[in-house]
């Protein structure tokens, strides 16, 4: 029986390309832990996740410390009994964004393994639902950029093919977030899309006072109006918006999107597969998201989101943000306003092992 023998772990810092300010803070750099497991029968497979700057030493240590010597002498193909056990080995610390993180680094590792054995791609092997998904940009629409600039990189990433861009939302009064987003609709017109996100900066009186002030720009969808936690808040808030409300990239369980879905609560789910703890979980959400007849619109890690959204029949949008062009020779596809995933068996990364090894800041074996 193939077993895992070896597990490898190191962090990654990666800086962004671009200043990327919102509501609430700003993205520094990208703490990367990347795992490297190596079968018995000479198979590997690469996972990987993320912090947007704090954390990821706490995530490293609990790789290092609890979860990775418990892979050693599992069977690799034993992906859901492995997430399972893993993850009730740390159930005194889930639900929790680091458990979730460090969850994902081993079980995207372990679908990437299983895809190169059987030598499929990562979006075939979880279900082959489509080849191409609509993308949209986030690499503008920064809340610390002038109106003119929003303007300016919309309408940039328009000629460059994108059907989608991002705005950030959260000025001091409504009426800026209003007059911004009015400004780059009317240069963009009305069949590009445009999506707000707040990243939970706000209030539920003063969510609903935003969503009637964009109210009449044809927006895709409101992000992250409120803190995540506010289940009901977010349903009260559903049932009264003009505009469809999205959710998910702070949600670190299937069962809180479980939550979400049974209230009503949003219209939009933006599942992370890193936060939420790999790809394993990450097809569970969006297959209840497909039963509820919701979208879904993975959040950031589009290296990885592109495969798994043209996996599924109900992923509507890839969001674009390059954040891995230091450490990966490889590079999303683009075509037509649509992202094509990679056709290469696993997840479809071509690491550069020599720019991550020159790049990391703290390492560990097991086995």
């Amino acid at each position: 029986m193939i077993r895992i023998e070896k597990a490898w772990v190191g962090c990654v810092d990666l800086e962004p390309p671009t200043l990327r300010t919102d509501a609430i803070q700003s993205f520094v750099r990208q703490e990367t832990p990347i795992v490297r497991l190596s079968c018995s029968d000479g198979s590997e497979g690469v996972g990987y996740t993320y912090t947007i700057g704090t954390g990821g030493s706490s995530v490293l240590a609990l790789l290092v410390d609890h979860l990775l010597p418990r892979l050693i002498g599992r069977d690799p193909e034993c992906i859901e009994a492995i997430w399972r056990d893993l993850l009730f080995h740390t159930h005194a610390t889930h639900v929790g964004a680091v458990t979730s993180l460090a969850l994902a680094a081993i079980d995207t590792a372990l679908w990437d393994r299983r895809a190169r054995v059987q030598g499929l791609p990562l979006w075939q092997l979880a279900g082959g639902a489509r080849a191409r998904v609509p993308v949209y940009t986030t690499e503008g629409g920064w809340l610390q950029l002038s109106p003119e600039e929003l303007v300016a990189q919309a309408l940039e990433a328009q000629a460059q093919g994108f059907a989608g861009a991002k705005v950030k939302v959260g000025r001091p009064h409504a009426s800026e977030d209003a007059a911004r987003l009015a400004a780059v609709r009317a240069a963009v017109g009305p069949g590009f899309e445009l999506m707000v996100d707040a990243n939970q900066a706000f209030s539920y009186s003063e969510a609903l006072r935003r969503v009637h002030a964009l109210d009449g720009l044809g927006l895709a969808w409101f992000e992250e109006p409120m803190p995540a936690d506010d289940v009901m808040g977010h349903r009260e808030l559903a049932a009264r918006s003009p505009i469809p409300i999205a959710v998910g990239e702070s949600l670190y369980s299937p069962g809180q999107f479980g939550d979400y879905v049974r209230a009503q609560a949003c219209h939009v789910v933006q599942v992370d597969v890193a936060r939420v703890g790999g790809i394993t979980p990450w097809l569970k959400v969006a297959h209840l998201a497909e039963c509820a007849n919701l979208a879904v619109c993975p959040h950031f890690l589009m290296e990885l989101h592109v495969s798994l959204s043209c996996a599924v029949p109900n992923a509507a949008w890839v969001e674009y943000i390059p954040q891995l062009d230091t450490i990966a020779r490889s590079r999303i596809a683009i075509q037509d306003g649509h992202a094509l995933p990679p056709q290469e068996p696993g997840l479809g990364i071509d690491w550069d092992w020599a720019q991550i090894e020159a790049r990391t800041r703290a390492q560990a074996s097991v086995g």
